[in-house]
Parts: structure tokens; C-alpha cells; sequence
């Protein structure tokens, strides 16, 4: 699932809206003064209002939703459904956009949200209280998953007659429209006449009959009427219906008060209520899903899907992405010590994940004295994983090959000269490791054990030598049986007997080597 909250194009989002495309990006980043004559992004440039007075002030915004929109379906899965947060400003061109994207057959629900329940604004002016949600799925795959039922879903339901199929509700038995062929008279057990409604029955006469027979449908006590049994038992759940209130997914209000209990000063001021996320999330079947959110703000999505987790025992991941917007000097946020909001999410999600321990580990302790549960102590702390990886997107820590402009040999020789040592001068680390975890194909939360000399990445699938290289790391890391052995070539400078030694070595032991 992705779950977006974009800009609403009000007029004071701070975003990037670049308004012309025929030049490069680079020329449009000088000329508007995002970036100095160096080639360095300003700070004013990181992000730019979209000025209502703007003569392309709708194009703008679409233009910036339209790209990422296009990878969003990319990166859905085919049984995948994309929710956008959107308010009337952008809704009716967001919907044309996302019909072009998405598909018009992909089109779910638009979902009224009451955001509000105060009354606001002048005695002329509408009080708005609603917002958007736009639903869409990838594929025709998507099934909307039903609704737990509540007791208040439930309240119609009864068993008068002790019926052995559990409890039921009436059930209307006409029929919609007119039909002739349903027009006919049902003969009561004691030959009582029950006349058809007028536009006749709502089955055929033999389907009747055979409902008669099973008990589902019945007579009342003097016999002028049938009654339809709808059995709570054959209900899997409820439909979610397109309008969402406050008191069951919770208002703006709401959500301020969820950062207050994490936070003394709410460093984020439009925060969305976890439990609308989580209705969205229990939308779809998979409690093992990804849930991605590229416009994460305070990072309420990472908070939701934690929460539900703990509420239905799912492994549900979440995947979220900020751009590193600055918080305004003035703002609390800043006040608070937080420079961006990617800072702010951050620190939500370790208080939120503290908070949600805390309390399993409270209700653990507690069934422990009411029914003497035995319970391992660790086991508040293990039943939901609340740990985050955070990833900054930055140049890569290896020199990136650059055509020479005078296509001459003395050129291309001073190109190579560059490329006898391929590692970047800024290079760190931690983040080459990462680099070359990508690069490798693994997933960003593999194991990765550091070692004297030496990372194994997943168990033995991958190990790198990267600071140092000695005949002791090199038997270490044969003996760990891996299967692949990247190593940095200049670590083996002044050694190349070792080096030699450590490729037949890895030969004879079926090992991949390759050195970089």
C-alpha cells in the first residue's frame, strides 16, 4: 500500500514547483536561485512556494505530483492500492491525473474524511470540515478487505426464537423494480393467502420454497407475513463506506493531541490522526505488507503501522521518505532543537515505538496477576518491531566516470590517472558499505556483522574488505565459508603477492572474488 499527504497547493506550501521544462534542470536551478554559480543549491532554493498569483499555478503542482505518481504505480505491487490526502483546492485535477495514471477501472473510492468537527469562519462563508481521499488500485487483483464489526455494527442482531444458527436480523424481501414473473401468492402452513408486495417478490417461487424449507425464511405468528433471517454467522465483516467521521478515525484535533502525548511542545502542526492510517491500512488483506508514505511529514504512517501491529499481531514494514525541508526559526520546532522535519519524524517514531512497548509490557505484567500468565519478560519488548534504519540519499562514495570534453589520448591517460584508486575522497565507511550492499542486490535490512578487517552481510552471502588486508583477515573470512568476497584493490597496494595468494585461495575454495 502507499499512502500519500502531498502539498495541497493552498498557496503557502514550501515546495518546489519549477514552472518551466524546456531547459535543463541545472539552468532552471541558477536561473531561479536554487543553485549559485558553483553549482551549490542555495537555502532559499531548497523550497519555493507555489504563489497563487502564479500564472501556471495548477500546471505547477501537477507537474510535481505527475512524475511521482507514475513511479508510485511502478513501485505498487499488482494486488496494490495507492490512498492520496488532498483537499478541495487540487481534488478534481488530482482525480483526471490519477485517471490518466492509474486508470479510470482502477478507481476505488473517494473518501469523505471529517477532519473538523469545530464550527469555524464567517456566518457567509461555508464551514469547511472535510477533506479528500483519493483511492485508487493497480490492478483489478486489489479486493477491498472488509471491517471488523463492532458491537455497535451488531446491535440490530438478536435471537428471539433461539434459532441454532445463532443470532439475525430481518431482511427485506421485495423486490427493487417491477416484475411481473414475481408477482404470485405464498401459500402460509395453515393455508393462509400473503399476498405480493407491488413490485412483486424478491426471488422466484421455488427459491422461496426452498428458503421456507431451510429456515431462512419464516412466518410471523399469525401468519401474514414472511419474515427474510439474515445470520450474523454468514457475515465475514463490514464494507467500509466513503465516509469517514471523526469520532471513528479521529480529526486534526486529534492527531494534535496524539504529538502532545509524545511531545511537550508538538514540533509539526498538520499532522494526520493514526487511526484514519490504520483504517486505510486494514483496507488491505496482507498483514505482512509494506506500507510506503513519500510525503511522511511527522512520520504519523510509521506510527500507525506500529500501533496496528500491536492491535492485530501483523509484521507489517513501512518505508518513508522526506525531502529535508527546513523548520522555520521561528517555529517551535526549531525552538525544539529540530533543524528539518525528517529530524521531527525521527524522533516521533522513537517515542512512538518507546510508547507502544511500554504499553505491551504493561498488559503483559497485567495478565500476569490476573491469571497468573506466565510470561517471558522479554517478551513486551519483542512482540512488535519498533526499530528504523534511517538512509540519507547522497553521491556515491566511489568516482563516477566522466567523458573527457577533448576526446584526445593525453585526456583520456589523465581520466584513467584519477581511476587507478576508484574510492571518492569524501568517501565514508559506513555508506560504502551500504553502496555496496545495493549494488549487490541485498536488501537494506540484511544482517550486516562487523568485524576485525571485514563485514559478512547476511550470514556468509557476502563478505567486503575494505579498511585493511592481512593473511590472518584473509583466513578469517575463508573460514566463514562465504560466497562472494568483494575487496578494495588498493588495501592491497605494496601486497601483491597477498593479493595474488588471496584470488587462488578464494578460487580453490569456491569462493566469488572480485576486487574493486
Amino acid at each position: 500500500m502507499i499512502y500519500i499527504d502531498p502539498p495541497y497547493n493552498t498557496g503557502n506550501d514550501s515546495f518546489i514547483y519549477p514552472d518551466k521544462f524546456s531547459e535543463t534542470k541545472e539552468e532552471y536551478q541558477k536561473r531561479v536561485g536554487d543553485k549559485d554559480e558553483d553549482g551549490y543549491m542555495t537555502g532559499e532554493g531548497m523550497f519555493r512556494k507555489n504563489s497563487r498569483e502564479n500564472g501556471q499555478y495548477h500546471s505547477n503542482w501537477l507537474n510535481m505530483m505527475m512524475p511521482r505518481l507514475y513511479l508510485a504505480r511502478t513501485l505498487l505491487r499488482d494486488d496494490g492500492v495507492i490512498f492520496i490526502s488532498i483537499d478541495d483546492n487540487e481534488v478534481h485535477n488530482l482525480r483526471l491525473l490519477m485517471n490518466e495514471i492509474f486508470g479510470e477501472e482502477n478507481f476505488v473510492a473517494n473518501i469523505v474524511w471529517q477532519h473538523s468537527i469545530q464550527p469555524k469562519g464567517y456566518s457567509n462563508i461555508f464551514s469547511n470540515h472535510h477533506n479528500h481521499i483519493l483511492c485508487f488500485s493497480k490492478t483489478s487483483e486489489y479486493v477491498v478487505n472488509s471491517l471488523l464489526r463492532t458491537d455497535e455494527d451488531n446491535k440490530a442482531y438478536s435471537n428471539p426464537d433461539n434459532d441454532p444458527k445463532g443470532p439475525w436480523r430481518s431482511g427485506d424481501v421485495r423486490n427493487a423494480l417491477y416484475r411481473p414473473n414475481l408477482i404470485y401468492d405464498i401459500i402460509s402452513p395453515s393455508g393462509n393467502i400473503i399476498k405480493p408486495c407491488s413490485n412483486g417478490w424478491r426471488w422466484s417461487k421455488e427459491t422461496i420454497e426452498k428458503k421456507i424449507q431451510t429456515g431462512e425464511i419464516i412466518f410471523n405468528v399469525d401468519e401474514t407475513k414472511i419474515i427474510r433471517k439474515i445470520y450474523l454467522s454468514n457475515l465475514e465483516g463490514r464494507a467500509p463506506e466513503s465516509i469517514w467521521f471523526a469520532k471513528d478515525v479521529g480529526s486534526t484535533r486529534d492527531a494534535m493531541a496524539e504529538l502532545k502525548n509524545l511531545f511537550e511542545n508538538p514540533p509539526f502542526d498538520t499532522p494526520k490522526p493514526t487511526k484514519l492510517i490504520e483504517k486505510m491500512i486494514q483496507l488491505v488483506k496482507d498483514k505482512n505488507g509494506i506500507i510506503l508514505d513519500f510525503f511522511s511529514g511527522s512520520a504519523t504512517t510509521a506510527h500507525a503501522v506500529m500501533q496496528l501491529n500491536k492491535e492485530d499481531g501483523g509484521n507489517r514494514k513501512y518505508i518513508l521518505v522526506q525531502m529535508p525541508e527546513l523548520c522555520d526559526e521561528k517555529s517551535e520546532a526549531f525552538k525544539a532543537g529540530y533543524k528539518t522535519i525528517a529530524e521531527i519524524a525521527k524522533e516521533r517514531i522513537r517515542r512512538a515505538g518507546k510508547k507502544i512497548r511500554e504499553e505491551i509490557k504493561r498488559e503483559v505484567e497485567k495478565k500476569k496477576g490476573e491469571l497468573n500468565f506466565a510470561a517471558d519478560d522479554n517478551q513486551a519488548e519483542t512482540q512488535v518491531d519498533t526499530g528504523f534504519k534511517v538512509f540519507r540519499l547522497s553521491e556515491s562514495n566511489f568516482k563516477q566516470w566522466q567523458q573527457p570534453e577533448n576526446y584526445t589520448a593525453e585526456a583520456l591517460a589523465e581520466q584513467l590517472k584519477l581511476f587507478i584508486d576508484p574510492v571518492a575522497e569524501n568517501a565514508d565507511l559506513q555508506n560504502m558499505v551500504y553502496e555496496l550492499l545495493l549494488k549487490s542486490g541485498k536488501d537494506l535490512n540484511v544482517k550486516i556483522e562487523a568485524n576485525d578487517g571485514y563485514y559478512l552481510i547476511d550470514g556468509n552471502d557476502l563478505a567486503l574488505i575494505l579498511e585493511k588486508v592481512d593473511e590472518q583477515i584473509i583466513t578469517e573470512v575463508l573460514c566463514e565459508y562465504p560466497k562472494k568476497v568483494i575487496a578494495l584493490d588498493r588495501i592491497f597496494k605494496g601486497k601483491d603477492q597477498l593479493k595474488t595468494n588471496t584470488a587462488l585461495q578464494m578460487k580453490d575454495a569456491g569462493v566469488e572474488f572480485k576486487t574493486i
